[in-house]
């Protein structure tokens, strides 16, 4: 079995649950691979240089498993190394809200005996596949979270003309427009008033960011709906998100926006419970009322 590791930052306090793991992984004869900011560390006397490095997803092929020590951000930029090739994500959550990532750092060997033993689920997750003529984002084209379309400038707002399978639907005149997913609609989409909708619902959400016509408000549609965004606005350009990484795009770029062919899948384990994660995360019922 071979694991790759992967952070974006390790703080100081990470550095026994570090060495639990690599010790946990090497106790089952777990062949391992670490990113570059694990060859760079120094754990307390603990050797990470031992390990091979990887950069990018192409030294990824023999991997069976891909860890992701941090929040849900972290988590969001493994999509671009696992790609279309299937391998499993366990989110290790280091960071504050931690949604997506299922286990804490105290879990970590339960995480590994489990997947050892083969007790644990795939949570397959859809994405969204983003296109424009001029392939802003080149490969690195699918959300998993969200697209989301912005101003580029603090002044003058933009028009998002939206078209369903080239039906016309509605011109938002805001500050943006967020294309999520179900996965996405407890993330920006929800601090904008948009739903929450379950992972394996088949829905795209389309929720305004500060719409100027207070009567438009989110809305759900099926995931096999083609998207495309036509921008209007005083300035030259607008600002285009695909989960965290953002492009700068001439106001003439015409957006269109597709459930993706793959999806990414994450590990859970057998305690694992959807809606108790939800209740918990978001602090429901801690109302003494309730």
């Amino acid at each position: 079995m071979k694991i790759a590791i992967y952070t974006r930052e390790l703080k100081i306090g990470d550095n026994s649950f570090i060495k639990e793991m690599f010790q946990a992984l090497e106790e089952n004869n777990i062949e391992v691979l670490v990113c570059k900011v694990f060859s760079e560390s120094f754990f307390d006397g603990f050797d990470v240089s031992k390990y091979p490095v990887f950069s990018s997803y192409q030294e990824l092929d023999e991997v069976d498993f891909l860890f992701s020590i941090g929040g849900d951000g972290t988590l969001l930029e493994t999509v671009d190394l696992v790609r279309d090739s299937n391998i499993p994500v366990l989110g290790i959550n280091t960071g504050r809200l931690g949604y997506l990532s299922s286990i804490t750092t105290d879990e970590i060997r339960y995480a590994i005996e489990s997947i050892v033993s083969g007790k644990f689920e795939l949570d397959s997750r859809s994405l969204l596949a983003l296109d424009t003529s001029e392939k802003f984002f080149g490969d690195k084209n699918y959300a998993l979270n969200e697209v989301t379309v912005q101003k580029k400038d603090t002044s003058s707002m933009i028009t998002i003309h939206v078209y369903l399978n080239d039906e016309f639907l509605n011109s938002y005149w805001a500050d943006g427009l967020i294309v999520s997913t179900p996965t996405g609609s407890t993330a920006y989409s929800l601090s904008c008033n948009g739903p929450i909708v379950l992972p394996d619902s088949g829905n795209i959400i389309i929720t305004p960011i500060a719409p100027h016509n207070l009567n438009v408000r989110p809305l759900v549609i099926s995931d096999d709906t083609k998207i495309t965004l036509k921008i209007e606005g005083r300035t030259d350009n607008f600002l285009t998100a695909i989960d965290s990484c953002s492009v700068t795009m001439p106001i003439t770029t015409e957006i269109e926006i597709n459930k993706a062919l793959h999806k990414v899948n994450l590990i859970r384990f057998n305690e694992y419970n959807l809606l108790s994660t939800l209740r918990n995360k978001l602090m429901w019922g801690l109302d003494k009322r309730n």
